[in-house]
């Protein structure tokens, strides 16, 4: 059963993928294509002053923001229904008060959270001509370490969250735990290094601005579609799966919960 459960998550995270692909095909590309506009005529000013700040494109745009965008979400959007899938058949047998579709549903709401939002308050996504070539390692690298620790204090919320509800009540219990959570997460931006790249104003040796800053409209809405996109995966997601796993578990309307996962 575990298998036909993760071939549902499978097919959930595709799903997802394609409808998270075409969201940011109509609304990320065109604030992406002014950010290459700002890249480019940053480039030509720097030539002007004999500055070199732009390297060779390995991949066209078309190839970039078509088969290379769309082949990596769908990538991404597999392996997170997959590990989707794990989690809800480590916490069903668990949870004795949801249905499949309740629990998906707050799995969803919760991956969301801990594997983006949380992240991205720390390190928030940019677009092209915004970071340093030199430091796209340890930005990475870093941006990794934030979602994973927010991935750990999230799952030690919720078994913190367990052990408090028999002495506080579920409520107080969850309230504690969420409030837990966040301190931990907190402190964690704290200790991680912080990256401020955004291209500042060009100026020429006389100090006269000869190109200016990067627009924060852009970078805003970059931000808001990147944000945008991942709802739309999660939430896909989360929809696509706990209709496949009611479907499976038979869940539905008038039947009784089964209390583990089917052999």
């Amino acid at each position: 059963m575990e298998k036909r459960l993760i071939a549902r998550g499978l097919l959930a995270g595709a799903v997802g993928a394609v409808l998270a692909f075409a969201f940011s095909r109509v609304f990320a590309e065109p604030v992406v294509s002014r950010a290459i506009e700002y890249e480019d005529g940053r480039t030509e000013a720097a030539h002007t002053q004999g500055v070199h700040e732009h390297g060779t494109e390995l991949f066209s745009r078309s190839v970039q923001g078509n088969a290379g965008l769309g082949f990596g979400v769908l990538i991404f959007g597999i392996a997170m229904g997959a590990l989707f899938a794990v989690l809800f058949c480590a916490a069903y047998p668990r949870v004795a008060s949801m249905g499949p579709q309740q629990l998906s549903m707050r799995l969803a709401a919760g991956a969301v959270i801990a594997v983006y939002l949380v992240p991205f308050v720390k390190y928030p996504p940019n677009p092209p001509a915004v970071g340093q070539a030199d430091t796209i390692g340890s930005r990475t690298l870093w941006y990794l370490v934030m979602v994973l620790a927010s991935a750990v204090l999230a799952l030690a919320a919720v078994w913190l969250g367990g052990r408090l509800a028999p002495r506080l009540g579920a409520w107080n219990g969850g309230l504690a735990a969420i409030g837990a959570y966040i301190a931990a997460t907190a402190v964690v931006m704290l200790v991680l290094p912080t990256f401020d790249e955004t291209p500042p104003p060009m100026r020429d040796a006389a100090g006269t601005i000869s190109y200016p800053g990067f627009p924060a409209d852009v970078l805003y809405e970059f931000r808001l579609v990147s944000l945008g996109t991942q709802v739309v995966l999660w939430a896909t997601i989360g929809l696509v799966f706990s209709t496949l796993a009611g479907r499976l578990l038979g869940a539905g309307a008038g039947t009784e919960r089964p209390a583990r996962i089917p052999a």
